[in-house]
């Protein structure tokens, strides 16, 4: 995915999403990526039942069981990246 680094985004409009969405987005970047299958994420989007509108929500309007997938997923990311950048590929 091409990175404006002076702006801290990603250059193309269709990449800057939020988790809800990034999830697809990333597949299609790994699938074509020669390196790729190394670095594949769950099929199952973990943020398809959060929106961005979500992003205040106050604490009472979530428990553990709602947010537990989305924890879980952003430890897959970390784990990501953390294996790419041990390779040198980040």
């Amino acid at each position: 995915m091409p990175f404006d680094v002076n702006r801290d985004r990603p250059q193309e409009r269709q990449d800057r999403e939020h988790a809800d969405g990034v999830w697809a987005r990333y597949e299609a970047y790994r699938s074509g990526h020669h390196q790729g299958a190394h670095y594949s994420l769950p099929t199952t989007n973990p943020y398809q039942n959060w929106h961005v509108s979500q992003r205040y929500a106050n604490r009472n309007q979530f428990d553990e069981v709602r947010v537990r997938p989305h924890r879980d997923g952003a430890e897959e990311v970390r784990k990501l990246i953390q294996k790419a950048r041990r390779e040198g590929l980040i």
